[in-house]
C-alpha cells in the first residue's frame, strides 16, 4: 500500500498544484514529501480506529444478553455491600503516592541527563543539583510525615 501511495500521491499532488489547491512551501520544504512521511502512521492510525470499530461492534452484535437481576447488583466477594461505596483513604495511601511520584520522576529525569551529561556541562551539573535539591526537600517531607513507616 505504501509503495502504491508514493506512485499516486505526487500525481495527485501535481495536478492540484498546477490549479492552485495546494498552497505553496514557506520555509522552502516540499509539502508532498511531508504528508508522505506521515502516510503510514496515518494508515496505522485509521486502521486500528476501524479495527477497534468493527471489533467492538461484532462483540455487541454477537455476544450474549442475557439480562437479570443478580447481574445488575453489585458484587463484592460474593456478600451485599455494606457501607457507601466511596469511602475516604488514610492518609498513608496518598504519602505512599506522593513518594512514588517523587521517585519515579526522578529516574525519569536523571536517565536522560546521565547519558548527555557531558554535552551539558557545568549548567547541566548545576540544574541537576538544583532539581536534586527539590527531591531531596520532597523527600524529607515525606520523611517527616510518616510515608515510609508502615503499621
Amino acid at each position: 500500500i505504501h509503495a502504491q501511495a508514493c506512485l499516486i500521491l505526487p500525481e495527485i499532488y501535481a495536478s492540484l498544484s498546477g490549479i492552485g489547491f495546494v498552497p505553496k512551501s514557506t520555509n522552502g520544504l516540499d509539502p508532498m514529501s511531508t504528508v508522505l512521511e506521515f502516510g503510514p502512521v496515518t494508515a496505522l492510525l485509521v486502521i486500528s480506529v476501524v479495527l477497534a470499530m468493527i471489533i467492538a461492534n461484532i462483540s455487541r452484535v454477537m455476544g450474549p444478553r442475557r439480562p437479570s437481576y443478580r447481574k445488575s447488583v453489585p458484587y463484592e466477594s460474593g456478600m451485599k455491600p455494606i457501607g457507601p461505596a466511596t469511602r475516604r483513604l488514610p492518609v498513608k495511601f496518598y504519602l505512599v503516592a506522593v513518594l512514588f511520584i517523587i521517585f519515579d520522576i526522578e529516574v525519569i529525569f536523571f536517565l536522560p541527563w546521565a547519558v548527555s551529561m557531558r554535552d551539558l556541562g557545568a549548567y547541566g551539573l548545576v540544574v541537576m543539583a538544583v532539581f536534586t535539591l527539590i527531591l531531596i526537600v520532597g523527600f524529607i517531607y515525606e520523611w517527616k510525615k510518616g510515608g515510609l513507616e508502615w503499621e
